[in-house]
């Protein structure tokens, strides 16, 4: 599936079902897939991937995640009406909270929803670049309108859109990818500075 110099270059990942990569590899080398194959998602490995989702912790394990897969190549065309970030892929999925079912902080009402599928999504996409399988985190894109073409229930939040395939060979990271703020900037001990 990748070339040889491809998998050097870009750190791809592997391409049997359950992976060989440490821990460490897969997330360092993980990148946004902005590019996919045509090629349908093999069911085994979808299967895995949304298993990943199912076995991600969730506030009081509530669970509250809605996974919508798309499949079918007339709603992804139609899912470009909502979003320029579809990318073609083969597969999408709308990762939605049922906000009924959210955890809440009793001392100022804070819901869970985001953490919650933020986790979700994570697994999924780890999951999914070990097997080979490349995702893009999209947010945006117009709620209203997939909410009506994937006829999502009032009562779930549309947290992100997940793009899947396997990566076009010549898929390579964005511009800012290896952009990182430094660990003193955005870790502190103890207390913050005054």
């Amino acid at each position: 599936m990748f070339d040889q110099a491809h998998v050097t270059q870009h750190h791809a990942p592997c391409d049997k079902i359950g992976g060989k990569m440490d821990y460490t590899t897969l997330i360092t080398s993980r990148f946004s897939v902005r590019s996919f194959l045509k090629t349908p998602i093999a069911p085994e490995h979808l299967a895995l991937i949304l298993r990943a989702g199912q076995v991600a912790p969730t506030a009081g394990n509530r669970q509250p995640q809605r996974i919508l897969v798309v499949q079918q190549a007339d709603r992804i065309s139609r899912l470009a009406e909502a979003t320029p970030y579809t990318f073609e892929a083969p597969c999408i999925l709308a990762v939605c909270a049922e906000m009924r079912n959210c955890w809440q902080r009793s001392a100022d009402g804070f819901c869970t929803n985001l953490a919650d599928t933020a986790i979700v999504t994570t697994h999924m996409m780890l999951q999914a670049w070990d097997i080979g399988v490349g995702s893009c985190w999209v947010c945006v894109f117009d709620p209203f309108k997939v909410r009506e073409i994937l006829n999502i229930p009032d009562h779930f939040q549309i947290d992100c859109l997940l793009p899947l395939g396997y990566p076009d060979p010549n898929a390579k990271p964005g511009p800012k990818h290896l952009d990182r703020k430094s660990l003193a900037e955005t870790v502190f001990f103890e207390t913050f500075p005054a």
